[in-house]
């Protein structure tokens, strides 16, 4: 088990070279931040561990205790740009709101991960590496993700007035959609995020098959449902 940083319980034998790559990152969030950061910046074939442990601020050695190694590095990098996304997706399919409202919901919070982070670890999808068996996980978070986008357009009314193969394809477009602004940021990473994601958000409504005034009601029905949800619980 990791120790968080300042916790004041270190580890005998596993010492840091140098501290955190950023003030409160326990000792394996600063390998996956420096991780990211070169992954993103040099390539991640071009990436040695001793590069990753240098930026964490760790003894090679000491990675290890955290990682077996780089792909282990990339899963957990990989499955932390879905597994909030699905989580997310589990609350909506199981609420009572309209399911265009839930549908927009999802897709701007989805671009939100995706686009608002420091570095653009969607790009990172497009490895010939993630079709490893090591990344199965990753696969079947991503697939169970796909598949609850798909069950939330078939809730909508449009999505169910559509042909089995011509819902499965709306549903493909709009999972496409949503993916597509990996490469927008790469191509334009200085995009503010929040406009970003509205647009997407909305496009995606308009591929589902929403009318104008049926998109302006999800639109904001989908504002306060995020806004609802991620409100802290009360004490």
């Amino acid at each position: 088990m990791s120790t968080t940083a300042g916790s004041g319980r270190g580890r005998v034998g596993r010492p840091r070279a140098r501290g955190p790559v950023e003030d409160g990152l326990s000792a394996r969030e600063g390998v996956l931040a420096a991780a990211a950061e070169l992954f993103t910046r040099q390539g991640y074939a071009a990436t040695t561990t001793r590069a990753i442990a240098d930026g964490a601020g760790l003894r090679q050695a000491s990675m290890y205790h955290y990682f077996a190694g780089k792909e282990d590095i990339l899963a957990a990098l990989l499955e932390g740009t879905v597994q909030p996304s699905l989580d997310l997706a589990r609350l909506l399919l199981a609420r009572s709101e309209p399911a265009e409202a839930r549908l927009w919901a999802l897709c701007r919070a989805d671009v939100e991960l995706l686009c608002g982070g420091p570095h653009n670890l969607g790009a990172l999808y497009l490895l010939p590496e993630t079709g490893a068996e090591r990344f199965a996980d990753f696969r079947r978070v991503r697939d169970e993700l796909r598949a609850s986008y798909a069950a939330l357009l078939a809730a909508t009314a449009a999505g169910a007035a559509l042909e089995g193969p011509e819902r499965q394809l709306r549903s493909d477009l709009v999972f496409g959609l949503i993916e597509s602004v990996i490469l927008i940021r790469r191509q334009t990473p200085d995009r503010l995020t929040p406009p970003l994601a509205d647009a997407t958000a909305d496009g995606a409504l308009r591929l589902a098959g929403a009318s104008a005034q049926v998109l302006a009601e999800a639109s904001a029905e989908g504002a306060v449902l995020l806004r609802d949800l991620r409100q802290p619980p009360a004490i």
